[in-house]
C-alpha cells in the first residue's frame, strides 16, 4: 500500500526550542509515513479501495490551532487535534478514481497542547503526538465519539494502532 504523508512543521523554530521535549522527541517525516502506512494497513477494512492514500499532517502551536478551532468549530480556544476529512465515505468512486492516491484529509496537532497533555499523563511527547495523530486519522476515516460507547471504541482502536509501534498508552 502506498501512503503519502505531507508533514508540515509549521511550529516556529523559536517556539520549538522552547519545548525541550519536542527537540528530544522530534519525529522525522519518514517515521510519520511509516506510522500512517502501518495504521492504514491495520484499518484496511475501514478504507475505500484505492491504489494509495494521501493525508496532510500539520504540527503547530496553540495560537494557530485556536484560530482554526474558532473558524471551523466556533470554539475560541486551543485544542489538541483537529481533523478535516476530504471525502464522504458513502460516496462511490469511479474506476478511474481508484487508480489514483485517495486524499483522506488534514490532521492538525498543537504541539503546545500535546506537550502539556504528555506531562499530565506521564508519557513522552512522542507518544502523545502519535496518540493524537491516530485519533485524527480515525476521524478522517469517519470514526466519531458522540457518546461514551463510541468514545471507548475509538480509544480502543487508538491503543491498537499505537501498539503496532510499542507506543500504547494503555497496553493490553
Amino acid at each position: 500500500m502506498q501512503v503519502e504523508v505531507s508533514v508540515q512543521d509549521c511550529f516556529l523554530e523559536a517556539s520549538l526550542k522552547s519545548i525541550p521535549e519536542y527537540t528530544d522527541d522530534a519525529i522525522a517525516s519518514e517515521t510519520w509515513e511509516t506510522w500512517f502506512e502501518r495504521w492504514l494497513e491495520i484499518l484496511q477494512s475501514h478504507l475505500p479501495p484505492a491504489q494509495g492514500y494521501e493525508l496532510s499532517l500539520r504540527l503547530t502551536d496553540d495560537a494557530a490551532i485556536q484560530a482554526l478551532n474558532t473558524q471551523y468549530r466556533e470554539q475560541n480556544k486551543p485544542t489538541d487535534v483537529l481533523a478535516f476529512a476530504a471525502l464522504e465515505l458513502d460516496c462511490p468512486q469511479s474506476v478511474e478514481m481508484r487508480s489514483l492516491p485517495l486524499y483522506l484529509g488534514d490532521i492538525i496537532i498543537s504541539v503546545d497542547t500535546a506537550n502539556r497533555q504528555a506531562q499530565q499523563q506521564g508519557h513522552t511527547l512522542k507518544t502523545e503526538l502519535a496518540w493524537l495523530a491516530a485519533h485524527g486519522l480515525l476521524h478522517l476515516l469517519g470514526w466519531d465519539h458522540p457518546d461514551e460507547a463510541h468514545l471507548v471504541q475509538m480509544l480502543t482502536q487508538q491503543d491498537i494502532l499505537l501498539q503496532a509501534f510499542n507506543l500504547a498508552i494503555n497496553p493490553a
